[in-house]
């Protein structure tokens, strides 16, 4: 079997960032995936699944009803690895192009203290595993941290 393309970043010299993952061709539709890396592979701890968990419901629902993104948005949840999330959307698209989105999602992240959206027992299938304190902290770090000021090399894969 070959190697999807996921397995063949290195993830050792992998730092927080906003990478292109891959572009996959639909008839004549491009969908692209990002790589929205919140962690160092393998050098800091992982994130919670529940604060993970709190970004993937509060991200969600800000792309989805983002005025200009809300009908290019085809998904958004966490890394199996718990270092980051993937966001498809449709087109062909680079990092740069999606840097303002991201600051955007995580600043509504960072900023929000009402109810979870969707955090119910009728509307999640683990609506107790949420941690919003800790949702605000990562979106902060990585806004301060990766986002504000975002230099290439934290757009483009370490080759």
């Amino acid at each position: 079997m070959e190697k999807i393309a996921s397995f063949t970043i290195d993830h050792i010299k992998l730092q927080p960032g906003v990478y292109v993952s891959r572009k996959d061709h639909i008839g004549s539709e491009t969908v692209t995936t990002f790589d929205i890396r919140m962690t160092s592979p393998n050098e800091e701890p992982v994130m919670n699944t529940a604060e993970m968990h709190t970004i993937e419901h509060l991200g969600a629902t800000y792309l989805r009803n983002h005025a200009e993104w809300k009908d290019r948005v085809v998904y958004f949840g966490p890394m199996g690895c718990r270092t980051g999330f993937y966001l498809l959307l449709a087109g062909d698209l680079e990092s740069k192009d999606i840097v303002s989105l991201v600051t955007g999602m995580y600043e509504f992240v960072r900023d929000y203290d009402g109810e979870i959206p969707g955090a119910t027992a009728k509307d999640c299938g683990n609506y107790l595993d949420q941690n919003l304190p800790m949702a605000n902290f990562l979106a902060n770090k990585y806004l301060n941290n990766v986002l504000y000021g975002i230099s290439e090399d934290r757009l483009i894969y370490p080759q």
